[in-house]
């Protein structure tokens, strides 16, 4: 399913309200957005043939199941994922360099802050179980998203549907950091 520009526009929107917190400081992904939009190089439009479903896993988007921490792990391990993504040397040849590190070093800060979030709950406890069941369908999600690439030899229509796609991610990431604000 295809998103179109204003609805990509509005999400946008909703996303870039002031950071938030899970008793730490842990930012929204506002930023992330900004610059994954930036990082745009050819019309979504012209790649609409290549859309797929990648299965977003429908523990981000009923984010009402997790503790805090459960939440949290989760978090840790899409931004963990989106950074191995967007790491990769195909990655690299497809967008421009100075946005790519930059929104690489924003994951990367996201990811330091909620370690740091993990460390200070890590007293709490958490159902061991439903935090690891939760991470294999992201690591699932971001499998499928990796082998959608290498079948379409990493085209640039083939990112454009994957950065849109990380767009969504980050929406829901989002979301579920909401939810645990003070």
């Amino acid at each position: 399913m295809a998103l179109s520009i204003s609805v990509l526009l509005a999400l946008w929107m909703l996303c870039s309200s002031p950071a938030g917190s899970l008793d730490c400081d842990l930012p929204l992904s506002s930023g992330n957005f900004t610059l994954l939009s930036q990082m745009e190089r050819i019309s979504i439009l012209s790649c609409l043939t290549d859309r797929t479903d990648f299965r977003f896993p429908q523990t981000l988007v009923d984010g009402s199941q997790f503790e805090k921490t459960q939440a949290m792990a989760v978090m840790h391990e899409v931004f963990q994922q989106i950074l191995n993504l967007f790491g990769t040397s195909g990655s690299l040849t497809t967008w421009d360099e100075t946005l790519l590190g930059k929104f690489l070093s924003g994951l990367y800060r996201q990811l330091s802050d909620l370690e740091m979030c993990l460390r200070k709950e890590k007293g709490v406890a958490e159902s061991p179980l439903a935090s690891e069941n939760s991470r294999l369908a992201v690591k699932r999600y971001f499998r499928g998203i990796s082998m959608y690439l290498k079948e379409r030899e990493y085209s640039h229509c083939a990112w454009e549907i994957v950065r849109v796609e990380i767009s969504r991610c980050l929406f829901f990431v989002n979301k579920l950091t909401e939810k645990f604000r003070k």
